[in-house]
């Protein structure tokens, strides 16, 4: 008898952790304060060490994405801001994280910002 109750307390323990546990419906937004976003990772899948801190040449101004080379199984180039740029190259403030076919990826202070390419007549 005694064994069942130690059972059936268990089965009940058991059963009660994930409502003790729950958080409820509340999403989690991750705040940087301005640090850099550990979630992103510091080296490229081409093994290019990113540089996160600032960058002291250049303007901090806009990003203008002019031109891309893609290479999926190479290396890719972009035109930003009249400069010729590859993964890991500064633009800027911007340190460029990936190049895609229809947009660059720049991170700055561990914040990534998607710069799609100027289509011609959009200028």
């Amino acid at each position: 008898m005694r064994v069942n109750r130690i059972i059936l307390v268990l089965l009940f323990l058991t059963a009660a952790l994930p409502f003790v546990f729950a958080q409820g419906d509340k999403e989690f937004i991750y705040d940087s304060k301005g640090k850099r976003n550990p979630f992103i990772p510091l080296v490229t899948p081409e093994g290019r060490l990113l540089r996160l801190d600032k960058y002291d040449g250049g303007s901090s101004g806009g990003m203008l994405v002019e031109g891309i080379i893609y290479d999926k199984s190479g290396r890719s180039f972009a035109l930003v801001n009249s400069a010729v740029v590859g993964v890991g190259d500064f633009a800027g403030d911007y340190q460029v994280l990936k190049i895609l076919e229809d947009k660059v990826i720049f991170i700055k202070d561990g914040i990534p910002l998607e710069v799609e390419l100027i289509k011609k007549g959009e200028e």
